[in-house]
């Protein structure tokens, strides 16, 4: 959706502080399609972290980061704006037997909203743990290992750069990338448990 004179002023401040955030140098970032139907306004980001090895680009993970604006203020939001993120990365396949990923996704996503003083409320979501092994033609490639995070939450501010810039570091991590800001790692995390 292209931000016009006819949009509702909270909903365009939103957008264009979205549009301002320099995201990491990792993170190939692009506008999409918004779903429809699900509020009279909404904006879509859609971004790939692209690592480079050996002298060409790998594709380390994948998300979505939909703002929607509803001025009616939706009973379950809470307010006029909710965000729907989702993001996804493949592990190392020992990575994703580690039964407190899913705790450690979460927390990532929390924390890097924290960090970023991006204020929300009424979180939810999941966080899944994918394991796979390959049989016949697909047999060559082992046993690996995903981790999906889908989550929303309802932002306090029409200031929407420092939720997106939280999604975009989240995706990073969940990649195996170090954070850039103060925030705890998987291997960290191992150690803490002893």
């Amino acid at each position: 959706m292209s931000v016009t004179e006819n949009l509702p002023e909270a909903f365009k401040l939103a957008v264009e502080s979205i549009s301002s955030v320099a995201f990491r140098e990792e993170l190939t970032v692009r506008q999409i399609d918004s779903p429809s139907g699900v509020a009279p306004y909404s904006y879509a980001l859609a971004a790939d972290v692209l690592i480079a090895e050996h002298e060409h680009e790998s594709q380390h993970g994948t998300g979505r980061f939909i703002l929607l604006y509803d001025p009616a203020e939706p009973e379950s939001w809470g307010g006029p704006f909710r965000v729907v993120a989702f993001a996804q990365a493949p592990l190392e396949a020992e990575i994703g037997l580690d039964p407190f990923l899913a705790n450690v996704a979460w927390s990532w996503l929390t924390d890097a909203l924290t960090i970023r003083e991006a204020d929300y409320f009424n979180a939810s979501g999941t966080a899944t743990r994918i394991l796979s092994t390959g049989f016949g033609e697909l047999a060559d490639a082992g046993e690996g290992a995903q981790i999906e995070l889908r989550a929303s939450w309802s932002p306090a501010s029409p200031q929407m750069g420092e939720q997106a810039e939280a999604w975009g570091e989240l995706l990073c991590m969940l990649a195996g990338l170090p954070p850039t800001a103060d925030a705890v790692s998987l291997t960290a995390r191992r150690r803490e448990r002893g």
